[in-house]
């Protein structure tokens, strides 16, 4: 089993989020992920025997109460890159307020699961929505622009921007449980299905 653990963002915001994506069709490269399996990852685990779900299970409903974390709202929007604007391999939206508990959810869960003997983080965590991969820098420039000069898209989904703030706000989410979610490749990208949850009261 390829598993992940996630914060899932509700379906509302599929369709804002939708809108941000179409503002980047132009930008050849760019593979999509499907708004409606948007997603903050909190820690991927990668490939696990399935005999070690339960366990997992347990250390995840531990990790929850370490971080005492309670139920919170979170604002998705700004838009960023990874690793930088002069080679793009993932086009993101940020979070705008609520990414200390989303933090704080991470530290516990990978201080749970690197003792369970996972790989810890090779970097820092910033919590973030993979609105698409880049796959070749056909499109780079574009993508450039349209990151460092956001200009908001004529949609009723898409939230007013925030003055000063690069990028559009979608929504907000009330972010109330963690996810143990299995990843299957399909030809047509990942789907992904819920193992189990976890809720924050």
């Amino acid at each position: 089993m390829r598993l992940f653990v996630s914060v899932d963002l509700p379906d509302a915001l599929a369709p804002a989020i939708a809108d941000v994506q179409d503002a980047f069709s132009a930008a050849s490269g760019l593979s999509f992920t499907d708004p409606e399996q948007a997603h903050v990852t909190v820690k991927f685990l990668g490939e696990v025997d399935p005999a070690r779900v339960s366990t997992i299970e347990r250390e995840l409903a531990a990790a929850v109460e370490d971080a005492g974390v309670s139920p919170s709202a979170a604002t998705f929007g700004g838009l960023g890159v990874f690793p930088d604007l002069s080679y793009i391999s993932v086009l993101w939206l940020g979070v705008e307020d609520g990414g200390r508990e989303l933090t704080e959810l991470h530290e516990a869960v990978e201080a749970r699961t690197t003792a369970m003997g996972f790989d810890p983080e090779s970097h820092d965590f910033m919590p973030h929505v993979t609105l698409a991969r880049m796959e070749h820098a056909g499109g780079k420039d574009l993508v450039q622009e349209l990151v460092t000069d956001w200009e908001p898209i004529d949609s009723d989904a898409l939230a007013a921007q925030h003055p000063g703030e690069r990028g559009p706000i979608v929504g907000e989410a009330t972010v109330s449980e963690l996810r143990l979610k299995e990843s299957t490749l399909t030809p047509d990208g990942p789907v992904y299905e819920t193992v189990s949850s976890v809720s924050l009261e």
